[in-house]
C-alpha cells in the first residue's frame, strides 16, 4: 500500500463511533508495515484510533527511542488527521501529559506553545520554508487542543490533493531529519536560556561501558568482567538488533541475538558470523565506524579460540558512505545498513547473504 493509499483509506473510512475494532482503526495499527521502509530501523512506529472511545484526531506517531516510546512526554513526529478528516499533518510535535501532570492543562498548552516557539526560533530559516508554525486539527478542548499547542512545524496536505508518492516520502524523511536537528536545538536552548525549556529532560541512555578503564592482566580476568559486567545499550541499538535478527531468521540463518557480551552471531552455510551493532550518532560515521572495528577485534580475539576466528560485520543504523565502507572491508569486516526497502551493504555481505543489495 502506498502512503497516498493508506492516507485516503484512512480518511475516508475513519468513524470515530465504530470503535478501535473498525477497519480504519486497524489499518492506523498497521502503520509500522506501512511507514516502516521510510525511517531510520530504530524507530518506533504506532498508529492509534485511540482507546476505547475513538480519537477525535487519530494519528501515526514516529519514536526516536532515545527520546521517547509514548506520545504523552518527549519530542515526536506524527501524522495528525484533523477532526473532520480533511486534512493530515506532518507534526513535529510534544507530548502533553508530564506538563499537565504538573502545571495543569492551560499552562501546560501555554509552556508547549512557548517551547515550540523557542525551538522553531532556533532554527535556521532555510531549513524551514514551507512548513507550518500552526495547524488546525478543529480546536475542540482536550487532545487536538494540545497536539495544536505542541506543534513546532508541520508539513499539511489536504486529502483530496495530496501530492505525489515521492514527494509525501521527501517529506517524511525532512521531518525526520529536522526531529533529530530539533532535539540538539532543544537541549542548546535548555543550557543557554532560563525556563524556555520545561518539558522533562530526557534521561541519558547511551552505552555505559564500565570496561573503559579496566585493564585486564589476562584473557580469564577479562572473562569474568565480561560476564559480570552489566553494558546499557540505547534503545535504538536494540531495535536495530531486533529487526536485524529477523531478517537474519528470515534469510536462513541460525541468528541469536541474546549472545552478551556481544550483539549478534549468525552461521550459515558452515559460515560463523560475529556482528556488532553501532549506532551513529548525529551524523558521526567515523566515530561509530572506530568502535565496531575495535569492538570486533576484542571480542574475535577474546572469545574465539585462534583457529575457529569468525567472520565478523558491523552493523549501522544508517549509511556509512563509500570509504567508511571501503576501510571495514580492507580490515577484513562486511558492513551493512538499513534502506528504505530492506538492506544494504558492502560487497562481502551481499556475497553472504547478509545484505540483500550493495549500498
Amino acid at each position: 500500500m502506498t502512503l497516498r493509499e493508506y492516507f485516503h483509506k484512512v480518511a475516508s473510512t475513519y468513524d470515530r463511533t465504530a470503535g478501535t475494532g473498525s477497519a480504519a482503526a486497524k489499518m492506523l495499527r498497521s502503520a509500522p508495515s506501512v511507514f516502516g521502509p521510510y525511517v531510520p530501523a530504530s524507530y518506533i512506529i504506532k498508529g492509534s484510533a485511540g482507546n476505547g472511545a475513538g480519537a477525535f484526531c487519530p494519528w501515526v506517531s514516529f519514536f526516536d527511542p532515545d527520546e521517547t516510546s509514548t506520545a504523552t512526554r518527549g519530542m515526536y513526529l506524527v501524522y495528525l488527521f484533523a477532526e473532520d478528516m480533511k486534512t493530515v499533518s506532518l507534526s513535529l510535535n510534544q507530548g502533553v501529559t508530564e506538563l499537565r501532570e504538573t502545571f495543569g492543562v492551560r499552562e501546560a498548552e501555554k509552556r508547549l506553545r512557548g517551547e515550540a516557539a523557542a525551538i522553531r526560533g532556533a532554527f535556521p530559516g532555510n531549513m524551514t520554508g514551507g512548513l507550518e508554525d500552526v495547524i488546525n486539527l478543529g480546536g475542540r478542548a482536550g487532545l487536538p487542543r494540545a497536539y495544536e499547542a505542541g506543534n513546532i512545524l508541520a508539513r499539511v496536505y489536504e486529502v483530496a490533493s495530496l501530492p505525489t508518492e515521492e514527494a509525501l516520502k521527501t517529506d517524511l524523511r525532512r521531518m525526520i531529519q529536522l526531529y533529530q536537528d530539533a532535539l540538539v536545538l532543544r537541549e542548546d536552548l535548555r543550557s543557554t536560556t532560563r525556563d524556555v525549556i520545561t518539558t522533562i529532560k530526557p534521561k541519558e541512555n547511551g552505552e555505559q561501558d564500565p570496561l573503559l578503564y579496566f585493564a585486564p592482566k589476562s584473557d580469564d580476568e577479562y572473562m569474568q568482567k565480561i560476564t559480570a559486567r552489566v553494558l546499557k545499550k540505547s534503545r535504538k541499538h536494540e531495535t536495530l538488533v531486533k529487526r536485524y535478527g529477523a531478517f537474519l531468521a528470515e534469510a536462513g540463518f541460525a541468528a541469536g541475538t541474546n549472545v552478551h557480551p556481544r550483539d549478534l552471531v549468525a552461521r550459515r552455510d558452515g559460515d560463523d558470523w560475529l556482528i556488532e551493532a553501532k549506532v551513529v550518532r548525529r551524523g558521526n560515521v567515523s566515530h561509530a565506524v572506530r568502535e565496531a572495528i575495535g569492538q570486533l577485534a576484542t571480542y574475535a580475539f577474546l572469545l574465539y579460540p585462534e583457529d575457529s576466528q569468525p567472520r565478523r560485520m558491523a552493523l549501522f543504523t544508517e549509511a556509512i558512505g563509500d570509504v567508511y565502507m571501503r576501510l571495514l572491508s580492507h580490515q577484513g569486516i562486511a558492513s551493512v545498513w538499513p534502506t528504505e526497502d530492506g538492506w544494504a551493504g558492502s560487497p562481502e555481505a551481499v556475497i553472504a547473504g547478509l545484505a540483500q543489495k550493495e549500498g
